[in-house]
Order: C-alpha cells, then sequence, then structure tokens
C-alpha cells in the first residue's frame, strides 16, 4: 500500500510540476512501437507509459475503445494479470461483464500502450487532414 502510495503522489508531483507535461506536437514524434516493445522495455514499463498516455487521453475524450472494451479497461486487466501472473487477460468492457476478447498478456500490455499513444497522435494529424476528407476539395471517392 505505501509503494501505491508513493507512485500515486510521485506521478501527480512530476505531472505538476511540468516533467510529463507534453503538448500536441509532442505525441507525434513518439515512436509508438519503440515505446510500448515489451522485450525492450519490459512488461510494467510498457503498462505504466499506456496508464500515463490514456489518462492524457481520457482528459481530452480521445480514450479508444476497441472490440468493446475501453482501454482503460484493458490497462486494468493486463495490471491484475501482473499480479497473478497469468499468461492471458480477459478485459472487461464498460458494463463490467468480461467480453469475449482474449488476448495474451504481452500483446495486450503493448496494445493498450498503442491505443493510448495512437489516440493522441491521431487527434494530433487529425487537426491538419480533416479538410481532405471533404467532398469538393479534389479528391476522388
Amino acid at each position: 500500500m505505501k509503494k501505491l502510495t508513493l507512485k500515486v503522489l510521485t506521478s501527480i508531483a512530476l505531472l505538476t510540476s511540468g516533467f510529463i507535461s507534453a503538448n500536441a506536437s509532442d505525441y507525434s514524434k513518439i515512436d509508438v512501437e519503440k515505446e510500448c516493445s515489451v522485450k525492450t522495455n519490459g512488461i510494467s514499463k510498457v503498462i505504466e507509459t499506456a496508464k500515463k498516455y490514456n489518462d492524457i487521453a481520457k482528459k481530452e475524450g480521445l480514450e479508444f475503445r476497441r472490440l468493446g472494451v475501453n482501454n482503460s479497461g484493458l490497462i486494468a486487466s493486463v495490471e491484475e494479470a501482473i499480479k497473478t501472473k497469468a499468461k492471458e487477460v480477459n478485459p472487461k468492457d464498460f458494463k463490467g461483464k468480461a467480453s469475449k476478447t482474449k488476448l495474451e498478456t504481452n500483446f495486450a500490455a503493448h496494445r493498450s500502450c498503442k491505443f493510448a499513444i495512437r489516440a493522441l497522435q491521431q487527434a494530433d494529424e487529425a487537426k491538419s487532414t480533416w479538410r481532405l476528407a471533404i467532398p469538393g476539395d479534389g479528391y476522388k471517392y
């Protein structure tokens, strides 16, 4: 319990002091595959990265939802699998019911990290590319 409290207080202190503050242009520079590689960084660091960026995405209303599972639910199920040393995760959807999706733990960690970062990157990309999808701009569909 003391370790969890210390982690929470440290992350709050870092966020308020500006260590982790990043603007939208910084998100586009992140190499997703490098940041979210479980082999390179280890599963616990990948989940911490996923939590950090998912919290930012949730504040901006950009959290990914894929196959009936929110990204925060996927992160929680991976954390639980790490504690119990399970090989597979079965994330819960927003209503608390178990989904039909079963994923290998390392893949689920990689996927949750990737979803958290890509949500922010896609929001940044959309600011400059959204007009390309408007009919009449010279693009043929």
